[in-house]
């Protein structure tokens, strides 16, 4: 069966645009329901794809974080390039370290970290996502057992040095979260991997600025924008971004 592949969207609203940022093996489908809720409440929204993401594994491990992030900064570019002056950028995981970075490079209204990771140190964890999502991939394609397992032990022998250059772009990130002044909203799930939870207490104690919350959903794990919390997560990025010096 021939999948559809995510897109790139973009939902027009008002002057106030917010850059929606998926993470690593996800797709723009993680940040939609987040997107239109804003979008209702006259934001514009944008949500990039990067390259390599919905597509199968194969394709995926073709691609760079660089790569990615250079998809993040034309994203930006692409609002600016719109006449969006004034930005704030929200991002989930990967997504997440990419929104800080967003902080620390480039002119932003406000920052929404969720679930991100500052701790770069687990190639197996990334290797093992990256697995889990060929296999869920392949199964939806409609491929048989002895097809899909085929295709895993072929997929297994590739080099995947993406996963290294994805924790070093997580370490550098982390030195660097004293560089963000703009407003910061830190949001995370208590149920998620206990390195995520730490890290959420790391971002909101390094950023250097006085404008920040953090916020933890009991009920909720990794990805909070499709979680249980889901419609308490869309209010409070809505509550925050109402708060920032538009």
């Amino acid at each position: 069966m021939k999948v559809k592949a995510p897109e790139s969207f973009t939902y027009r609203g008002g002057n106030r645009a917010v850059l929606l940022l998926h993470g690593f093996t996800g797709s723009t489908g993680d940040m939609k329901k987040l997107g239109k809720y804003l979008h209702d409440r006259d934001y514009t929204c944008h949500g990039p794809l990067y390259r390599g993401h919905g597509l199968p594994a194969e394709e995926l491990v073709q691609t760079s974080p660089k790569q990615w992030w250079e998809d993040v900064e034309n994203a930006y570019q692409y609002l600016k390039d719109e006449g969006y002056e004034e930005i704030a950028v929200i991002g989930i995981s990967l997504g997440g370290v990419f929104s800080l970075k967003v902080g620390i490079e480039l002119p932003v209204t406000g920052v929404v970290s969720m679930c991100a990771p500052t701790i770069g140190n687990d190639v197996d964890r990334l290797n093992n996502r990256m697995l889990s999502y060929a296999q869920a991939y392949k199964k939806f394609e409609g491929k048989d057992a002895e097809q899909v397992a085929a295709e895993m032990d072929k997929l297994k022998e590739e080099p995947m040095s993406s996963l290294q250059e994805a924790l070093d772009m997580i370490n550098d990130t982390a030195d660097k979260l004293d560089l963000i002044t703009s407003p910061t909203l830190v949001l995370q799930g208590s149920l998620d991997d206990p390195d995520y939870r730490n890290s959420a207490s790391i971002i909101y104690n390094e950023v250097d600025t006085q404008h920040k919350s953090l916020i933890w959903y009991e009920k909720s794990g990794h990805i909070i924008t499709l979680g249980r919390e889901r419609e308490q997560v869309y209010e409070d990025v809505y509550r925050f971004l109402n708060t920032l010096p538009w």
